[in-house]
């Protein structure tokens, strides 16, 4: 996959060629991984397919590259991680 950063919003070229933008919302460090959790900037809140799409920072020929992460059980901590900072920060707000 390829990114062009800009702000709070990157494009990510997928293997096939398809184009998305998506809005950055938090980075966490998870074990020895650093991972980003971003929500889609052209699609519907109501869509179906619309959702927290969460990726992994890799080193790939000495550059950074964002990455899908495959492991369920992988993905399913690093959910949770996220989720635990979003509500950490949405209480830390309300005080």
């Amino acid at each position: 996959m390829s990114e062009q950063y800009g702000g709070d919003f990157i494009s990510v070229t997928d293997d096939d060629g398809n184009e998305f933008e998506l809005e950055h919302l938090d980075t966490i460090e998870y074990g020895d991984a650093l991972y980003m959790a971003f929500l889609p900037a052209d699609m519907d809140e109501n869509d179906e397919d619309y959702g927290m799409v969460i990726l992994k920072v890799i080193q790939e020929n000495g550059e950074e590259i964002l990455a899908t992460v495959d492991d369920d059980l992988e993905m399913e901590a690093v959910y949770n991680k996220f989720m635990e900072q979003l509500f950490s920060d949405e209480t830390d707000t309300e005080e």
